[in-house]
């Protein structure tokens, strides 16, 4: 399957079709792909432009003239439906050519009633349970914040967004479009926080030196705009933004099991983890492919107990020039904690130690282990990895502390704690990535970002403040500049450099780094695109094309949502000129991406290490597995 641009459609003021009955027979992209829409029901719209004239007789208005709004109407918006998904038939219909919009903060979102705009009741109030809900008309009542995929068109006065549907609202005056956008703003952040959207607040929630991610339009962006300058001079780094690049599929196989992870090596192979084993997949320039060899969990070389433990391996990561391979589970079924892990011998198809985690002689968990830098997995010398827990970042070695190799017939060995720390309850520590030089960036519930240098686990040198949704997973360029946060809704790109007080320029590992903090941009999908995206909908697994050499540049990031693998020029998102930045208010967005639409839910999608890449397609492969197939795409230039 090929890939598709993000793309916008213009809605014209003359576009008087109106949404009617008849009109029914359009459904979202469930006719075609199952699962795909909503499963909320289509609101009902007004059959023709008499109802719409009826309703608005009864209110005693003069109807309004072309794009004149009647002044008796408070907040009047016109409204527009999407019908038809992604079908052949997709298009914009007009659903109420005059209505109006109010912001109330209820506790009962899709009941009836409600507190008119600025209003709540005692019970609510005291419950302290109620949020910012935003109504139109009689069709729309939605909670205020990120899950509505809010996107504004200053060029239009326009904003869409999700409730069941994909809807457009169009403001008579630029005034009207600006008062919307910053109440909206307001709703959002005090439902994110449950505090009042002021000066004084956003300082206790960003901190004085971060309040740019608050007010991006005063924060320091030379930082951008010096890192493009950088990324366009680094060796083989422009990727240059073609119309006609485009993905294409190179090869695509059946797996042999379900496939639970993709673990991709720098060398010769790959290996796609599923229940019940391991396939090893040989690397070429064009993609993966099989090799036929196949580990099974269930092969009679594991101790007894360790079935069980093998029957959903979430994690796996390689070690020992890629020979050896670290396999973690949940203890159990849903949860994301171990108390162990297993190490796999490639070349033997055989479990050679199975590892605990235990500090001073107490069992503890880990919820993710991470290679100790970007490259760690090519050493062939390498005995060390990191362990993340809900509150610990620490570093484990598999070696022997008395230098006597483990029996594993009578003992299951300890691993060995060397650095690290345990820190106090509240850090949340959800996921972790490692840089080139060994450096850690650590995301968190709260949606906080900390920055590790290489020489201490304890403080971190930078935090960055969260937006309000948890971290769920986080990548670093290689050489520590750039990082990637996913949430569920959106990405989040930061840039860590800074310049010192002595004028030079440092990445936030390495040092403080005060008030000269540029915003951050983030990466979302329309709001057609997001509810086209399924129930399932969610950001997964955002990472950064696979970059182990200074001096190179990373060049597209990829994320997985649902059916879709959605892929970013790395370039074009720091292009501060870049279109999709014109117009906008707030944090800068990027909405230009490619999508490559599977048949079924993806695992993961990632790119294949840089050192495969070819001369006339300057990208490496990308990787997408689903449970059941694995496919390679490689972006070419070709028409």
């Amino acid at each position: 399957m090929g890939a598709s641009h993000s793309r916008e459609e213009l809605i014209s003021d003359s576009d008087e079709e109106e949404y009617e009955e008849e009109e029914e027979n359009y459904q979202d992209s469930k006719d075609d792909t199952p699962e795909r829409s909503s499963s909320g029901r289509r609101p009902k719209t007004p059959s023709s432009l008499d109802e719409v004239a009826a309703k608005l007789e009864a209110l005693k208005l003069k109807y309004p003239t072309s794009n004149t709004p009647n002044p008796s109407l408070k907040n009047a918006v016109k409204l527009y439906l999407h019908i038809g998904g992604n079908t052949p038939k997709a298009k914009w219909v007009t659903s109420e050519k005059l209505t109006s919009y109010a912001f109330i903060k209820t506790a009962k979102i899709n009941g009836q009633d409600g507190a008119e705009d600025g209003e709540e009741s005692e019970n609510e109030e005291e419950s302290g349970d109620v949020w910012w809900v935003l109504k139109v008309g009689n069709k729309i009542r939605v909670k205020v914040g990120v899950e509505m995929q809010l996107k504004s068109f200053g060029d239009q006065r326009r904003v869409d967004f999700v409730a069941k549907g994909v809807w457009a609202m169009k403001f008579f005056s630029d005034e009207e479009y600006k008062s919307f956008v910053s109440k909206f703003n307001d709703c959002s952040f005090e439902n994110t926080y449950k505090m009042e959207s002021n000066d004084a607040n956003k300082v206790k929630v960003y901190g004085k030196d971060f309040i740019g991610w608050a007010n991006p339009e005063a924060a320091d962006d030379s930082i951008w705009e010096d890192a493009e300058d950088a990324f366009s001079k680094s060796p083989r780094s422009a990727t240059p933004v073609r119309a006609n690049q485009d993905l294409r599929e190179e090869f695509e196989e059946a797996a042999n099991g379900g496939i639970q992870s993709l673990a991709l090596g720098a060398l010769d192979n790959s290996f796609l983890v599923g229940d019940s084993g391991i396939q090893v997949v040989k690397n070429f320039t064009h993609g993966i492919q099989g090799k036929g060899v196949y580990v099974n969990f269930d092969n009679g070389n594991q101790r007894s107990g360790l079935n069980s433990v093998h029957s959903t391996p979430r994690k796996a990561l390689l070690m020992r020039a890629e020979t050896n391979m670290l396999l973690m589970s949940p203890k159990t079924e849903g949860k994301p904690h171990t108390t162990g892990l297993h190490q796999l011998d490639i070349e033997t198809g055989k479990i050679v130690t199975e590892w605990k985690f235990g500090k001073d002689g107490t069992e503890i968990t880990m919820r993710d282990i991470a290679n100790d830098s970007k490259g760690a997995q090519l050493d062939p010398s390498g005995a060390t990895f990191l362990g993340l827990d809900d509150n610990r970042l620490c570093r484990w070695d598999m070696r022997d502390r008395n230098g006597i190799v483990q029996n594993l017939a009578t003992s299951t060995p300890v691993l060995n704690w060397t650095q690290g720390h345990q820190f106090s309850r509240g850090t949340n520590f959800q996921c972790f990535a490692t840089t080139g030089d060994g450096s850690i960036v650590v995301g968190s519930l709260d949606g906080k970002i900390r920055l590790y240098s290489i020489t201490s686990m304890r403080q971190a040198k930078t935090a960055f403040p969260g937006l309000g949704s948890p971290i769920t997973h986080v990548d670093v360029t290689f050489d520590g500049k750039w990082i990637l946060g996913t949430t569920d809704t959106y990405l989040i790109l930061i840039c860590t450099l800074f310049t010192d007080k002595d004028g030079k320029t440092k990445t936030g590992f390495n040092g403080r780094m005060g008030h000269r903090v540029a915003a951050p941009r983030l990466l979302k999908l329309t709001p057609l695109d997001s509810h086209l995206a399924g129930v399932n909908n969610k950001f997964r697994n955002a990472q950064f094309s696979w970059v182990t050499e200074n001096g190179k540049q990373e060049r597209h990031l990829v994320a997985t949502v649902g059916k879709f693998s959605v892929i970013w020029n790395f370039q074009q998102v720091k292009n501060g000129s870049h279109e999709c930045y014109h117009n906008q208010e707030g944090l800068k967005s990027c909405y230009c991406y490619k999508i490559v639409l599977k048949d079924d839910s993806i695992v993961d999608s990632r790119f294949m290490h840089d050192k495969f890449a070819v001369s006339d397609s300057p990208e490496a492969p990308l990787v997408i597995a689903t449970p059941l197939k694995v496919s390679s795409f490689s972006i070419s230039s070709r028409r």
